[in-house]
């Protein structure tokens, strides 16, 4: 067993390093002499930041402290590798430090653009025969990698916005007046995040009255009769949206109100702001009642008191069968996480390659989408509703949350 090293891209989640977690103790246990980390993904190796994980991850407390700590321990980036056919410069750069460093796994924890990284260095080894494994570690809130039942961070992030749209409910309902509420939930092209929202729905709670997803094409006719209709019927209507829901012409509902937003390095839009304010103050001038807009923004992703005990297990284990995997001589591959029973609920590890989950998306399927367009079906329900259960409590002191950090 060579030496391990092990980096964190893209946006974090409250378990990302829970999977950090999973790859060194596993690869310590198998013998790995030193554990090493990229500070700020593969941009920052690329300068050269590496931490030995053995200096900063002392002892048993330290890792439950990490399992329990939002965001990305090693820092993150979202860095597109070129093409080694056009330009080979930054692989030259990154398999002389490998050989430095004496690496033998290469480990990313990321979503879709990361699992790009992975193919593209696992690639570019394979071309130059080189022995090092590259192994791909599943993370994002937005659940949209392929090939995988569900994403940790998912779990975490859902639990979150079916807790705080509870809660929000709960605050509509203090004054006996006519109100809509408009809760913009994180999904850029899939609606994962905002389906989760009827995870609120319960004895005590009706949950949302529509949700609306990136997977359908909004109607502003539509929509509008939907909610006058509601609105006649109730004091409080409550809507989930996702940032990303789009109208007939292909536009974001949120450039109609700003269309500042900047591409990041895959040609995404790094900020999706104003859909529930763009969609609040259509109702308000349209059907003329009092509305309100609330962007749950980044805590879905790094609420970690909240994080899903289910995500955090999960998390770890994805962390270690990928290491597992790289002990048998995998290479160019991700850890998935297969279904094989929702009643009771049981998963299990697999390995898939690579190269068919990078740079593809996992919509929300049609058949879990009612008929409207408007809301998720029982389908759903079954799906994500074992990814929210229990809790892991964070370590308290002086009254709020202890974690850990890199100085």
């Amino acid at each position: 067993m060579k030496n391990v090293l092990v980096g964190q891209s893209g946006g974090p989640t409250a378990v990302i390093n829970s999977s950090l977690a999973g790859v060194y103790e596993t690869a310590k246990a198998c013998g790995a002499p030193h554990v090493y980390g990229m500070q700020y993904g593969i941009e920052g190796v690329l300068e050269g930041k590496i931490v030995d994980l053995d200096t900063v991850l002392c002892d048993k407390m330290d890792i439950e402290l990490l399992k329990r700590t939002p965001s990305s321990f090693l820092g993150s980036c979202r860095h597109k590798l070129p093409d080694p056919t056009v330009d080979d410069r930054p692989y030259h750069t990154l398999f002389d430090l490998f050989a430095r460093y004496d690496i033998g796994a290469v480990f990313y924890i990321g979503g879709n653009d990361s699992m790009d990284t992975i193919a593209k260095l696992s690639a570019y080894g394979k071309a130059v025969n080189s022995e090092i494994r590259f192994i791909g570690v599943p993370k994002t809130i937005d659940n949209d990698l392929m090939l995988t039942d569900h994403t940790p961070g998912y779990g975490s992030a859902a639990k979150y916005i079916a807790t705080i749209l509870k809660e929000v409910i709960c605050d509509s309902s203090v004054y006996d007046i006519r109100s809509v509420t408009v809760a913009e939930i994180m999904g850029r092209h899939t609606g994962w995040l905002a389906a989760a929202s009827s995870l609120a729905t319960g004895p005590d709670c009706n949950g949302p009255d529509l949700i609306l997803l990136p997977e359908r094409t909004f109607n502003e006719d539509a929509f509008l009769e939907r909610v006058a209709k509601l609105e006649k019927e109730r004091h409080n209507v409550i809507i989930a949206v996702s940032e990303g829901v789009k109208n007939a012409e292909g536009v974001f509902l949120c450039d109609l109100v700003s269309t500042a937003g900047q591409l990041d390095a895959f040609g995404h839009k790094a900020i999706l702001s104003g859909t529930s304010r763009y969609l609040a103050d259509l109702i308000r001038v349209r059907l003329g009642c009092k509305t309100r807009a609330i962007e749950f923004s980044t805590l879905q992703r790094c609420a970690s008191h909240l994080a899903s005990r289910t995500d955090i297990t999960e998390a770890y284990q994805v962390g270690g069968a990928s290491v597992e995997a790289a002990v048998r001589g995998e290479t160019a591959e991700m850890c998935a996480i297969k279904r094989l029973s929702d009643q009771p609920y049981r998963v299990e590890t697999e390995m898939v390659d690579v190269t068919q989950v990078a740079n593809f998306e996992k919509k929300v399927p049609d058949e879990w989408i009612t008929a409207d367009g408007m809301h998720v079906n029982e389908n759903f329900e079954r799906y994500a509703r074992p990814l929210i259960q229990a809790e892991l409590t964070p370590i308290y002191i002086n009254g709020v949350p202890r974690h850990i950090h890199l100085d």
